[in-house]
């Protein structure tokens, strides 16, 4: 999409380049900050200059936060008796949105992937280890994606925690096979968590 103004196709670019972004939209958006009061524009672009810059990640669980300890880590409600571990941060935003769930995270950055290069030592799977074994939770909830990356990942885990004696669970299989959190809807997702199944259940039957 060509704009007679550099200024205006610039801005279209780099609004294009987030996720989900196609050029029309892109463009849309810009169009409606153009027509912003300069105040609401520096109160936008000062938002997110902050956000890059102080946006810290949980030393616990890994997650967003404005502090070494999160929310939800530091909250006296949670129970500190459940971890649910999730690929990305995505997945913690989705899962409290069907307030359901009320236990602990932990975000992993991604899956065991072997054709894109991604192994245990690739993500957050040590300090899981690390932290079960400090907290002593008593459940285990692997929220990973429906597919065999995901479901080696949760193995490795479950390996890993085998000599533990923690309960480990699996979601519920109302989340599609090859389906991403983020995009279940709030039902599904609530009754997979509701539902969920022991582990080691899960791996003998397959």
């Amino acid at each position: 999409m060509n704009s007679s103004s550099k200024l205006m196709q610039d801005a279209v670019d780099q609004m294009a380049t987030l996720p989900g972004i196609g050029k029309k939209t892109a463009f849309r958006l810009v169009l409606s900050l153009l027509k912003r009061e300069n105040n609401e524009v520096e109160q936008f672009t000062q938002a997110i200059a902050e956000l890059k810059k102080n946006i810290k990640y949980c030393t616990e669980c890994h997650h967003l936060s404005d502090d070494e300890i999160c929310s939800i880590c530091s909250g006296s409600r949670r129970d500190a008796e459940t971890i649910c571990v999730v690929e990305e941060i995505n997945d913690v935003i989705a899962i409290e949105t069907t307030q359901q769930y009320n236990g602990l995270y932990h975000v992993l950055g991604g899956i065991i992937s072997p054709m894109d290069g991604i192994g245990p030592q690739d993500l957050k799977i040590n300090s899981l280890i690390e932290r079960t074994k400090r907290l002593l939770p008593k459940e285990i909830i692997f929220a990973l994606r429906a597919t065999m990356e995901g479901d080696t990942t949760s193995f490795y885990i479950f390996k890993k925690l085998a000599d533990t004696g923690i309960k480990t669970s699996l979601l519920a299989r109302g989340v599609s096979i090859g389906g991403e959190l983020e995009y279940a809807d709030e039902i599904t997702l609530g009754r997979s968590i509701v539902n969920r199944t022991p582990f080691e259940r899960t791996i003998l039957s397959q």
